[in-house]
């Protein structure tokens, strides 16, 4: 059975490579601990609803992902207490959500299992997009690690790792949950087998899509943002692609422009100099060009 990673940002820039930038300033590093909060506390949400979809079919998932749920609030309860013993915010985080797009990309009818939805083809769906969630929160939790061992070991950045160590373990047994689950479903049947291959690749598509909403900001963001969206719908039956198009390109452009603005508002605050030394060049994409050239000659 195909095992997808996810991809580097914009097929550039990789998880350790961002993460080494982002443990160097303070208030960026913050910020990422508290998207991770975020994340981890939504996932409580969004997996009790499942169980209420699911509605007592399938009473051992309903269990694994009782305990899944009991994972994930006990990971958004310490990075909550880090936060607070490090007087970071605990709002909402600034910016594009990652988990949000995903959501908004998923192809979902809203249909209850065993009644409008297959239910055998509902519970692959759904354990694709719990997968591909989860090996990005690895790989970024990993990266973070390797990361926080290249900087000073202050009295901050041992608390991180600390956090950080003990959550990455449970969030790889969630990965290798889900891969028993999907290999299980696959061996049922030859026509689930099937659609198992196919969810990964549709939700490796929507996953890389929604990610890079996150964190792409730069010159030429609206294009690859189109970009990931037909390699999505390339995944969806031919008579389904039309509507899920018209439904999302509308808003790449306005919703991209607006998240520039939004970042290069929060980077002028901070600090006006820098903004026009290293922000704007990098939003502008000259920063990697240059970095390019350098390692070509």
């Amino acid at each position: 059975m195909t095992v997808t990673y996810p991809r580097k940002l914009r097929d550039q820039f990789g998880a350790r490579e961002i993460l080494e930038f982002v443990v160097r300033d303070p208030e960026i590093h913050y910020l990422t601990l508290n998207r991770y909060r975020y994340s981890e506390q939504r996932a409580c949400k969004d997996l009790t609803i499942l169980i209420e979809r699911l509605d007592g079919k399938n009473r051992e998932l309903i269990r694994d992902l009782s305990r899944h749920i009991h994972d994930e609030a006990r990971h958004a309860q310490w990075l909550t207490d880090l936060l607070y013993e490090l007087g970071a915010e605990l709002n909402t985080p600034p910016g594009p959500s990652y988990i949000d797009e995903f959501e908004r990309l998923l192809d979902d009818n809203g249909g209850r299992p065993g009644h409008e939805l297959d239910l055998e083809e509902f519970l692959i769906d759904t354990l694709a997009a719990i997968n591909v969630t989860e090996k990005r929160g690895c790989l970024y939790f990993s990266a973070h690690i390797h990361a926080l061992k290249q900087v000073p070991e202050t009295r901050e950045n041992t608390l991180v790792h600390e956090c950080i160590e003990r959550i990455l373990p449970e969030e790889a047994a969630h990965v290798r949950w889900g891969n028993r689950w999907l290999a299980q479903m696959a061996r049922t049947s030859a026509k689930n087998a099937a659609r198992v291959e196919e969810a990964k690749r549709r939700y490796a598509a929507i996953e890389h899509a929604a990610f890079e909403v996150s964190m792409d900001v730069t010159l030429g963001a609206e294009w690859r943002r189109t970009q990931r969206l037909f390699e999505i719908a390339e995944t969806l039956p031919v008579w389904e692609r039309p509507g899920y198009l018209m439904e999302h390109l509308p808003r790449i452009v306005p919703e991209t422009q607006l998240a520039r603005l939004t970042f290069a508002q929060m980077a002028f605050q901070r600090d006006p100099v820098r903004f026009v030394q290293r922000f704007l060049p990098a939003l502008l994409g000259f920063e990697r060009t240059d970095e390019i050239q350098r390692k070509a000659s």
